[in-house]
């Protein structure tokens, strides 16, 4: 288990949110499906994880950690983040 992000696949994630296959509509579904959706779209391995949102898998076997959320204020160390910020319409990936 290891939560570190490359910064290849930092700017791919990234750009998968900032720049998504579909517009996230809060009324139409969640943040996370959206984001997940996202990531499953740009090639991710998108696995369930008990202690976050869900985490992504890479080739070696290790877990990448996320959790979702329309409030920055949310964020803490147990693991990366991605925030909706809901003036700006757009998503950021916190490492």
């Amino acid at each position: 288990m290891t939560n570190t992000i490359s910064i290849q696949m930092l700017r791919v994630l990234e750009e998968a949110v900032t720049k998504p296959p579909i517009p996230y509509e809060p009324h139409k579904h969640s943040l996370k499906a959206w984001v997940m959706y996202c990531l499953r779209e740009r090639g991710f391995k998108v696995v369930y994880a008990q202690n976050a949102d869900f985490a992504i898998e890479s080739k070696g076997k290790d877990k990448v950690y996320f959790k979702v959320s329309t409030n920055k204020e949310d964020v803490n160390n147990s693991c990366s983040w991605i925030v909706w910020d809901s003036i700006e319409q757009i998503a950021s990936v916190i490492p």
